[in-house]
């Protein structure tokens, strides 16, 4: 049986969406089968991270709906374990149920389900962290962003069994200054970490080359991406250190 884990944050400029596709990225070169949802309604941007761009595209309600099946879902093309359903341009009041149903499916037929939640805490992050098994929140260094983190993993404790946190675009220099430890951001939002990850121009390079990160890199973010999908394999395998 797969499992569904939603990577979510408390607001937007985190790299929730990169992180998300190099995690599912790293999973499928790993041999795992792995189905990418795009949640943010109307607002898609994971094809473009995962390098599917140019793909034909099937959105979850078009599965939910019955005009697709999870069959019909583009598969990345060098990675053929890696497929994705985009985000719909709106969803209508049954869209809940029939996700779950959509879930319940996928759990058969992919090692993992990796749902990319919108943004902040509305009725697109109830919709994408509902029928989770697992969280990851994702987090800047900064105050604002650690404290919007906490209120996340606040809604998500009472339906989602396992959350973490991670870290990412951490400036080592900028870390250094504030004199933030890795301590102090699990002691603040009440999560285990399950990484760090540097801040990288590589992430956007690879954007704009149209392949996922750890296809484009390995080095910097990629390294620490592919580290944080080893360790949801149950591997150990050490955090990035942070100089």
């Amino acid at each position: 049986m797969g499992q569904v884990l939603v990577v979510t944050s408390g607001k937007g400029g985190t790299g929730k969406t990169t992180l998300c596709a190099g995690i599912a990225s790293s999973l499928a070169r790993r041999g795992q089968q792995v189905l990418c949802i795009d949640g943010d309604i109307g607002l898609r941007n994971l094809d473009i991270a995962l390098g599917m761009s140019d793909t034909a595209t099937v959105s979850f309600i078009d599965v939910i709906e019955g005009r697709c099946a999870l069959e019909d879902a583009p598969r990345h093309r060098a990675m053929t374990g890696l497929v994705l359903l985009t985000a719909p341009v709106s969803a209508g009041d049954a869209a809940c149920e029939g996700f779950d149903r959509m879930l319940r499916q996928a759990r058969l037929q992919f090692d993992w389900v990796l749902i990319d939640a919108p943004a902040g805490i509305g009725s697109g992050f109830e919709l994408a962290t509902a029928f989770a098994d697992r969280a990851l929140v994702v987090s800047g260094a900064d105050p604002a962003s650690l404290r919007d983190a906490g209120r996340a993993a606040q809604l998500l404790r009472p339906t989602v069994q396992q959350i973490h946190l991670v870290v990412n675009r951490i400036s080592r220099r900028l870390f250094r200054q504030i004199g933030a430890t890795v301590d102090d951001m699990m002691d603040q939002i009440g999560l285990p970490l399950l990484g760090l990850v540097p801040e990288d121009p590589n992430v956007v390079l690879a954007a704009v080359s149209g392949v996922p990160l750890v296809q484009y890199t390995a080095r910097g973010a990629a390294v620490a991406v592919d580290h944080i999908a080893r360790r949801l394999m149950d591997e150990k395998v050490a955090l990035m250190r942070i100089r």
